[in-house]
């Protein structure tokens, strides 16, 4: 029996008092309550990726949809709206922004130092956290420091120090799999009594391939529903009245399967989970984008039939879950449930207008860091003769990419010179990570000619990937190609303003590969579909595969130049894994793109097109990208673009006729 069941931190549980002269509308739970029942409000943050502040430091301008010191402004009052409050996050707090980098390659960690977003979290008092799979990314001594700042218990019942036991509980974990919060509620007739609050943690067993170059041969994952099943019921034996699980893990399907990246409806079906808040994927439920979902209930806010929430990401929603509890003897049960993403801006007009200010405590806490970071990002290490920009990388070749894949083959060159692959050409692979989407009409990389800062490299490069190469075959070039197309939809002949993005397919897996010329033939269906599985065996969306101007060999060699997450098998891109590895880099991407530059002292990121799509008789489509891209419409070269009037949210749509 583990003894992870012990007491945590008796912290103020009740709720405060609100504000001087602020009316509190007091949640119907809390007004309702009977002797016998009490109202917890369970609050959640999730993704922060580092965003203290309502500050982009890539754009180096404010930013009023982030920030958990606004996301904090709201907890003071959502707590006093409840008699009974707890606050957990759900992971990814540690990477995603410039300030998480300067942190973890320019300032450092030493043994008592306390993390920014740490420093943030501990004024909010926090009672638990979660292991996302961000908090990989520099590795696991700087995380262990990091964490150690906690003034709250970070869970994480499927991450192991080495293989698999038989039992899961036998399992030899770097963290608590639960904790037991040991509170007083009280009830309808203002009455306290104790209550006994399981907390259990689960990241992604694919963090394994993500960070295998910090995770390999010190850690092992277990399957997310899996460990469920074997810790929550001893946390039941234990004495916990409810179970809450903080699920870093999108929603998923109801159908079962081994380590599932995204298994939050399956996990809320185990016995004995009460309650569940959810992330990793970056939206927010109950909301539109999750309508006819299978296994959620998007009116009553539940999944899989639990009370569950997903609070959005960068601080952009707090997520509330209102649990009914009835006291039956001596232990307690949900007896009904609300769940809602308060947000802490809205959009009005096309412009993002706050809900809210920030909580001036935690802008204090860090500071000193934020400013360390407004320097650092804004130190110059070159020039650009062309602006730089991806409002159109999802269409055209792109420059944003461009320089990408020019400072990858660079340096891959440079690092095979010596080596038995020397001779083999080098090719590159690159996608955009700035492309609107989810992060709105603002998230695209916009950088014109002149100086180039750190920031804007960072903006180039969002993720701290490491440089890493394999070697292929012109053959398995073309499926890495078929796999990319798979962000287009089918588009038919002689059918005007069909829609050509797939909204499912991340832009981080559509890879432009430079080195070769190639063309997208959208009239053929997609060959795989976003999760690599073969759709169509039989389709061939990319012709005239062109290698220095002779169709592609399929059996001739090449290097691929990529990043760690591709070259591990991250996007499930066809035989695309580490059996093919032949150079794995101690660099960042963002490193060698500093490098280039300051090497070549003024780049040209113009793009060469080297990628079109091939005509389709009387068709065009649409798709949408940020508003700013009207500035550089006349840039583009390989494909005519004209407006189409505004697109939803902010967006303006475009067309192609092709």
């Amino acid at each position: 029996m583990s003894n992870v069941n012990q007491p945590v931190s008796r912290r103020s549980f009740l709720a405060g008092s609100a504000a001087a002269g602020a009316l509190v509308m007091l949640h119907p739970f809390s007004a309702r309550a009977q002797a016998n029942q009490a109202h917890l409000r369970i609050m959640e943050t999730t993704d922060l990726h580092v965003h203290v502040f309502p500050y982009d430091y890539y754009a180096d301008k404010p930013n009023d949809t982030m920030g958990v010191a606004r996301t904090a402004s709201i907890i003071d009052a959502i707590r006093a709206e409840a008699a009974n409050s707890i606050l957990v996050d759900n992971g990814d707090f540690l990477q995603g922004n410039p300030m998480g980098d300067y942190m973890a390659y320019q300032r450092g960690m030493k043994d008592g130092d306390v993390h920014p977003i740490i420093k943030a979290m501990n004024t909010l008092g926090y009672d638990c956290s979660t292991l996302g799979n961000h908090e990989f990314n520099y590795g696991l001594d700087y995380m262990f420091k990091v964490l150690a700042g906690a003034n709250f218990p970070v869970v994480c019942s499927n991450l192991t120090k080495g293989a698999l036991a038989a039992d899961a509980t036998k399992d030899e974990l770097f963290l608590k799999p639960y904790v037991i919060l040991d509170k007083k509620v009280k009830d309808g007739s203002g009455a306290e009594h104790p209550i006994r609050i399981g907390l259990i943690g689960f990241v992604p067993p694919q963090v394994m391939t993500w960070d295998s170059r910090h995770l390999h041969g010190k850690a092992m994952t277990r399957d997310i529903v899996k460990a469920a099943q074997a810790w929550v019921p001893e946390i039941r034996e234990q004495g916990a009245d409810i179970v809450i699980a903080l699920s870093h893990s999108g929603m998923g399907t109801p159908q079962a399967a081994e380590n599932l990246e995204n298994a939050s409806i399956l996990l809320a079906g185990v016995d004995g989970i009460d309650a569940i808040v959810t992330g990793h994927s970056h939206l927010d439920f109950p909301g539109p984008k999750f309508d006819k979902v299978e296994g959620l209930d998007n009116a009553k806010g539940t999944i899989n039939g639990k009370p569950g929430v997903m609070g959005g990401f960068w601080g952009s929603h707090l997520g509330l879950i209102d649990l009914l509890l009835e006291r039956d003897s001596n232990s307690w049960k949900v007896v009904s449930s609300t769940s809602e993403a308060r947000p802490i801006s809205k959009r009005v007009d096309k412009k993002v207008v706050p809900t809210v200010e920030s909580k001036a405590a935690v802008e204090a806490a860090a500071k000193e860091e934020h400013e360390a970071t407004l320097a650092y990002v804004r130190t110059p290490v070159g020039k650009t003769s062309a602006p730089l920009y991806s409002y159109f990388a999802l269409v055209a070749d792109d420059p944003s990419v461009q320089i990408v894949s020019q400072a990858q083959i660079w340096y891959i060159k440079d690092m095979l010179k010596d080596t038995e692959h020397k001779d083999l050409p080098v090719l590159s692979a690159a996608a955009p990570f700035k492309s609107g989407g989810r992060g709105g009409p603002e998230y695209y990389t916009d950088v014109p000619a002149g100086a180039v800062a750190i920031k804007n490299v960072a903006d180039l490069y969002l993720y701290p990937n490491t440089v890493q190469a394999v070697a292929v075959t012109g053959a398995q070039v073309k499926e890495w190609l078929e796999m990319s197309a798979g962000i287009f939809n089918r588009i038919e002949p002689g059918k005007a303003d069909q829609v050509l993005i797939n909204p499912d397919f991340p832009s981080y897996n559509f890879d432009v590969i430079d080195g070769v010329t190639y063309r997208i033939d959208l009239a053929q269906p997609p060959k795989y579909d976003p999760k690599g599985v073969v759709l169509d065996a039989n389709s061939n969306r990319i012709v005239d595969l062109m290698f220095e101007g002779k169709p592609i060999d399929p059996a001739a060699k090449f290097v691929v130049a990529s990043n760690n997450y591709r070259a591990g098998g991250g996007g499930n891109f066809p035989e695309i894994n580490a059996s093919k590895l032949v150079f794995e880099a101690p660099d960042t991407n963002r490193d060698v793109i500093v490098r280039y530059i300051v090497d070549q002292g003024t780049i040209n990121p113009s793009a060469d097109s080297n990628w079109s799509f091939a005509p389709v008789a009387g068709a065009s489509v649409i798709f949408e990208t940020g508003p700013k891209a009207k500035d550089h419409i006349s840039e583009v070269k390989a494909v005519k673009i004209e407006p189409a009037g505004d697109g939803a949210e902010g967006f303006a749509k475009y067309r192609i006729t092709l």
